[in-house]
């Protein structure tokens, strides 16, 4: 069996090494947090010494960092791993970053007889702890293939997007279509609490018709329920929209509603909601309409 190794384990990276373990993966992590650290060796994970002994020791090497620059930095920085890596070694990269980033590390890579994909998913903590991600991949088919069965361990579904890059641009189509999702929610509960009209009950009445969505059943309550304890943060949603908008001028696609989101997110920000779950949004339009969801 290949051994796997697994570089980031924060909100997202922990649960889904986890669910690797629990499938039976020979796994080695990289981490430098004391506490995760320790809820590593707690669970049964072992902890590597240092990220060069990850690349080292292992066949397979997932990464879940902040940003594509941290990725760049971690594989092809003054420091990094590439390197220390075995020829034939696959880096699995489930960061939300930047497409054309990924196909710049992906070329890099391939001169040192590497490889690379893009394999950024979408459903937050929740799904992250219950394995039930949705994962979306670019780079080559046969790499993808090689990757199948951690993904199958981590998520319902893996989806073969196209060549390397493709799967963060995916997710940042994902991104967008989620904040729109989640604003034009909070903007109608808002109508809905200005017009007379119970929350909760029009929530009920409507989830099962055409405005239904995921993104209703999970954002709806929260909410209703002035609950915004972090599945996905609003400043890693900033994070994905400014990667969206750069990569929308790249290429001259205007995204007028990810700008709008992304102007809403950011004052968000400024007031100190940044570290909320994204459906904190409702949190703007209450101020705008002068009312509170929650009551």
């Amino acid at each position: 069996m290949s051994k796997i190794g697994f570089i980031g384990l924060g909100i997202m990276g922990m649960p889904m090494s986890k669910n690797l373990k629990k499938a039976g993966f020979d796994l080695l992590a990289g981490v430098r947090n004391p506490a995760r650290i320790k809820e590593a060796a707690d669970s049964g994970i072992a902890v590597a010494e240092s990220f060069a002994q990850v690349a080292q020791k292992c066949d397979i090497i997932v990464t879940m960092l902040p940003n594509s620059p941290q990725v760049k930095d971690l594989l092809l920085g003054e420091n990094g791993i590439a390197k220390e890596a075995r020829p034939g070694t696959l880096f699995v990269d489930m960061t939300s970053g930047a497409p054309g980033d990924s196909r710049e590390i992906y070329a890099e890579l391939k001169k040192m007889d590497l490889h690379f994909i893009d394999a950024p998913v979408s459903g937050g903590e929740p799904m992250a702890v219950a394995g039930t991600l949705a994962i979306m991949v670019g780079g080559d088919e046969a790499d993808f293939e090689r990757a199948k069965p951690l993904f199958a361990a981590m998520g319902n579904s893996a989806t073969w997007v196209g060549p390397i890059g493709s799967g963060n641009t995916c997710k940042l189509t994902n991104q967008v279509i989620v904040a729109a999702n989640i604003a034009a929610l909070a903007e109608g509960l808002m109508l809905a609490e200005k017009a007379g009209a119970n929350p909760q009950k029009v929530f009920e009445a409507i989830k099962g018709g055409l405005a239904g969505s995921n993104v209703m059943n999970a954002k709806a309550p929260m909410m209703l329920a002035d609950n915004y304890k972090p599945g996905f943060r609003i400043d890693l949603h900033i994070k994905d929209l400014k990667n969206a908008l750069d990569t929308g001028t790249l290429v001259d696609a205007p995204l007028p509603l990810a700008q709008e989101m992304l102007k809403i997110m950011e004052r968000l920000s400024a007031n100190g909601s940044g570290s909320c779950d994204h459906s904190a949004i409702a949190k703007y339009y209450e101020e705008l309409g002068g009312v509170k969801f929650s009551d």
